[in-house]
């Protein structure tokens, strides 16, 4: 793969730029390596969204136009249907994705940095506490989430709830039923009387 690439950098680069030298064309190709596992999780998000999305429709359709006691049945086929798209599609978009890296991000490269300043993005790469950064993204994100789930959420589900309800109402779909109050939970003490 890490030949292919140079081999994709070094055309490019020969291509928009003939004084690029060996030394910059290498760096490039070095960066599109320790960038492949962004590019491909790039590839793979232009994958997901449109699965995303017809979820989120479905989930609706679901909930309104599917009997309550066929719609295990049907989540579970659709399921498996996004799960087959994205084992079809995936693999043939990342793989395009890292062939079209060379002459897209690494003409960027070529274009904007200097040698030096390439070295420099490297060292950054593939210094330990970038990496040990980079292996906190999940645990950063989720601490974010959480809390912002936490102190937003009796704002939110109203508004959510509303917007719901309106779209239902211009869809001309019936009425989503409004959900019982909350039961307190097991570690809730029972209201004094």
């Amino acid at each position: 793969m890490k030949k292919w690439c140079i081999a994709g950098v070094i055309m490019v680069c020969g291509a928009v730029h003939a004084q690029t030298s060996n030394t910059k064309i290498e760096l490039i190709a070095k960066i599109l390596t320790l960038q492949q596992q962004a590019i491909e999780q790039t590839a793979q998000s232009l994958v997901e969204r449109p699965a995303l999305q017809m979820m989120q429709q479905a989930s609706l359709a679901l909930q309104n136009r599917v009997a309550p006691e066929n719609r295990e049945a049907v989540a579970k086929a659709i399921q498996a249907d996004l799960k087959a798209y994205a084992d079809d599609v995936g693999p043939l978009v990342r793989q395009k994705a890292i062939k079209l890296a060379p002459s897209t991000v690494g003409t960027l490269l070529d274009q904007r940095f200097s040698e030096d300043e390439l070295k420099q993005l490297i060292a950054i790469i593939e210094s330990p506490v970038n990496r040990k950064y980079q292996q906190m993204g999940g645990d950063l994100q989720k601490a974010l989430v959480d809390q912002l789930v936490t102190e937003t959420k009796d704002v939110v589900e109203p508004k959510v709830k509303a917007l719901e309800q309106a779209m239902v109402k211009h869809l001309g779909l019936p009425a989503v039923p409004a959900e019982p109050a909350s039961k307190p939970t097991a570690g809730a003490k029972a209201p004094k009387k």
